[in-house]
């Protein structure tokens, strides 16, 4: 999630477990840790894709924090007392964990086993910006602050947004689980095909949903809003050059973000001397996230393996459509092929 919803649920968090004992101090340290596993981005990993799938790795390991916890509650009760060692523990275990359990029910995936696993879980039922969420955290928070410490109502606030809160992370799996059944179903219907089926939330909200269908050389696109009157779903259909990976196939850049992206990805060639493997998991089509040159093409056809990140297409422009789309089924979010 966004570093702002990670800084509010960790202030959230500290504030209901020891903000009756230390006062304000509760939520600038749940702030500060929920901010802390996030931090990882600051390593150099040794290039863009290594970078790029390392991240959320080790730090947000729920083996790793737990052994964290101890050590950096041990520190924050030496230098400030005021609660017990165990409330302190407590807090900083319970801010580290949320944050790592918050993150992986995006699309992105996080290694919450690491190293047992590397295996990036993705729930993928939230986007990474999700207002609906964000905003109870941040009344609890500030009830928490503004109320008089004498009295109990600014925590019974917090505590009130934070179930809040989880109860609607609850909603954003129960709806994913409704729309990929509709999505399968639709799918099924229209005789289409796919290998594995990606569903997530369209920016900002949970009301409208984006599906990718997965084929061997090519994908399906369609999107699906909860309120809409039908239950079949336009599916738009995009190639893939996957063969272009074929003298790829044992290149550690090429397995590395095939794994990550859990087999979401097309491969392009947008120019004769380069090859693109593009993660169709955050973004839309020509504004796709995250993008990587994998090889370049000599003169003579041979391939040198590259490791370079394409610049992201902002579009802003797009971004009403997709409320638009939420009410109106008619509203056509597709691109052109590329």
């Amino acid at each position: 999630m966004d570093s702002l919803t990670q800084v509010l649920l960790g202030a959230s968090v500290a504030e209901l477990v020891i903000g009756r004992a230390i006062g304000r101090k509760a939520a600038l340290y749940g702030a500060m840790l929920g901010t802390l596993p996030d931090l990882d981005v600051l390593i150099p990993y040794g290039g863009a894709i290594e970078d790029f799938t390392y991240h959320r790795g080790f730090s947000h390991s729920l083996l790793v924090l737990t052994a964290a916890a101890p050590v950096i509650g041990w520190a924050l009760h030496r230098l400030h007392g005021l609660a017990s060692l165990k409330r302190w523990v407590a807090m900083v275990w319970l801010v580290l964990i949320t944050h790592a359990l918050l993150d992986s029910f995006t699309v992105y995936g996080t290694q919450l086993f690491w190293p047992i696993t590397e295996y990036p879980v993705s729930g993928s039922s939230t986007f990474i910006i999700d207002p609906a969420y964000t905003l109870w955290l941040a009344i609890g928070v500030i009830a928490a602050l503004a109320f008089n410490r004498r009295t109990s109502t600014g925590y019974r606030v917090n505590a009130v947004c934070l179930a809040l809160a989880s109860t609607y992370l609850a909603w954003t799996m129960a709806a994913k689980a409704y729309v990929t059944d509709i999505a399968e179903r639709s799918m099924e219907r229209q005789g289409l095909t796919h290998n594995h089926l990606l569903s997530t939330p369209a920016p900002f909200n949970t009301l409208l949903w984006r599906f990718v269908a997965m084929q061997d050389d090519g994908y399906y696109v369609g999107y699906y809003s909860v309120f809409d009157d039908t239950k079949d779903i336009k599916f738009t259909r995009y190639e893939s050059r996957t063969d272009l990976l074929q003298p790829l196939a044992d290149n550690w850049y090429v397995r590395r973000l095939q794994w990550f992206s859990h087999g979401f990805y097309r491969v392009s060639q947008p120019s004769p001397s380069e090859v693109i493997i593009t993660d169709l998991r955050m973004g839309v089509e020509d504004a796709y996230v995250f993008s990587f040159k994998i090889a370049d093409i000599a003169a003579d056809g041979s391939m040198k393996p590259a490791n370079i990140r394409i610049p992201v297409k902002r579009d802003t422009s797009r971004l009403p459509l997709f409320w638009d789309r939420i009410w109106d089924s008619s509203v056509n979010l597709a691109k052109a092929k590329p």
